[in-house]
């Protein structure tokens, strides 16, 4: 069976680990196709929070990036992220692998894994603003200006590419990502 890598991209606050968790818990039965959420590694301690990744040092990040032990890897917000290999091997299995990646990696995705699909995510400002808030690490003029920039950054969209706006709640936005995975065929073209 053919595979296919949705790549997920969108900015701050616009719901993108709560989306991740919410289709976690999801039983099989809800994906036409085995769906796999790559774990991420990153250069930020285990917080608790929606996301459970890898922690990594700086000093073991650039061990592996130097021993090639990533299939991708960018730097955001002061973080290094990357995706090992073992991450992506479902793909070779008929699965689809969903990887909550940057917008400004997307030409490399494209390069890469030309027939990956693009999942961007959006919500309006004042959902972003709701969320960043509630989340307590930016205040004032740091936090409107990350609420613009989730409003005014994009990555380039191409046929195939599908979008969501994560403005209502969490299970109707769920819902509507299943709907667009749905629609999907495996090799992740409409």
């Amino acid at each position: 069976m053919s595979h296919g890598l949705i790549y997920m991209v969108g900015p701050s606050g616009v719901g993108k680990d709560s989306l991740l968790a919410w289709v976690s818990q999801r039983p099989h039965s809800d994906f036409t196709v085995p769906l796999y959420i790559a774990r991420r590694s990153i250069t930020r301690p285990e917080d608790g929070g929606t996301e459970v990744h890898e922690a990594l040092t700086e000093q073991a990040f650039s061990d592996l990036e130097a021993a090639n032990g990533f299939a991708m890897r960018w730097e955001a917000n002061g973080l290094r992220y990357g995706i090992r290999h073992a991450e992506l091997a479902p793909l070779e299995h008929g699965h689809w692998v969903l990887v909550n990646g940057s917008r400004a990696y997307v030409p490399e995705v494209r390069r890469t894994w030309p027939g990956a699909s693009v999942l961007h995510i959006k919500a309006p400002a004042d959902v972003v603003r709701e969320r960043l808030l509630a989340r307590g690490r930016e205040t004032g003029a740091e936090l409107e200006a990350r609420i613009r920039r989730s409003q005014d950054l994009s990555a380039e969209r191409l046929t195939g590419d599908m979008e969501l706006v994560n403005g209502s709640g969490l299970d109707t936005s769920g819902r509507e990502l299943l709907a667009l995975l749905a629609g999907r065929s495996p090799a992740g073209t409409p």
